[in-house]
């Protein structure tokens, strides 16, 4: 009988964001994949490990969020959902800002090659705007919408194209879930409960408890695990705090 703690586990969602040895990255997937739902693959480890880090992950029961925010061209991004596929990923995203047309070829590409592979359609999401972008950043990028209002513009257009559903800060997740409805998946990195990270570079944050009481289907974490004194006692209490933000929503 599964309890409130497993239902909350599911949701927590490990950043593995390091990229100096191969077995210490392992290390934290078997420290931690009895804590966690899923292990993020980004940017930094998929370039120093590559699909190899994936597989091992996999190896040891793990599931994959694959966080490498495919920008291109459609037809580049469609081939690049149909490699996601192939690796068995539970989950990959691509920037929203990419266009109508390019999430919607990806999600057609990773939908067929699912079918031909006789796999699982991973969820694909799509990045809204970056937790460490400001409105003032914006305003220097030429935007005219606020963090808020372009977000949720981006966050609409991901639902049309068919996609499962967004990453989006924690801030963010009230008003996406206000015009997507309770179907659309959200996922939220940004969290914090602490007032300062060391070299945090996140914005637009929100503690564990209040990101899922509000909305929130996963939240990703990090840097506060992974620089924690006790990382497995400080996953373990993320469990706790979503658990009481699922309670909270009733």
């Amino acid at each position: 009988m599964k309890t409130a703690s497993d239902e909350a586990r599911k949701r927590l969602i490990f950043a593995l964001d390091m990229g100096e040895d191969l077995e210490k990255t392992l290390g934290w997937v078997d420290l931690l994949k009895d804590r966690v739902g899923l292990f993020k693959v980004g940017k930094e480890a998929f370039t120093h490990f590559g699909p190899e880090l994936v597989h091992r992950i996999q190896e040891r029961g793990g599931r994959v969020f694959l966080d490498l925010k495919f920008h291109d061209i459609p037809n580049t991004v469609a081939k690049a959902a149909e490699g996601a596929v192939k690796l068995g990923v539970a989950m990959f995203n691509l920037h929203a800002l990419g266009g109508r047309d390019m999430m919607v070829q990806a999600l057609s590409s990773a939908e067929q090659a699912a079918r031909d592979a006789r796999l699982p359609a991973p969820a694909i999401l799509a990045v809204t705007l970056l937790t460490s972008l400001s409105n003032g950043d914006l305003k220097d990028l030429g935007f005219r919408l606020s963090s808020k209002e372009l977000v949720v513009h981006l966050a609409q257009s991901a639902r049309l194209a068919g996609l499962a559903g967004v990453v989006a800060s924690p801030r963010d997740v009230t008003a996406i879930r206000s015009v997507c409805g309770k179907k659309f998946l959200i996922v939220t990195p940004g969290i914090r409960w602490e007032k300062t990270v060391p070299g945090d570079d996140q914005k637009r944050v929100d503690t564990p408890r209040e990101a899922v009481k509000n909305g929130a289907d996963f939240i990703v974490v990090g840097r506060p695990i992974r620089l924690a004194e006790d990382p497995a006692k400080v996953a373990d209490y993320i469990v706790q705090e979503i658990a009481l933000g699922l309670a909270d929503k009733g």
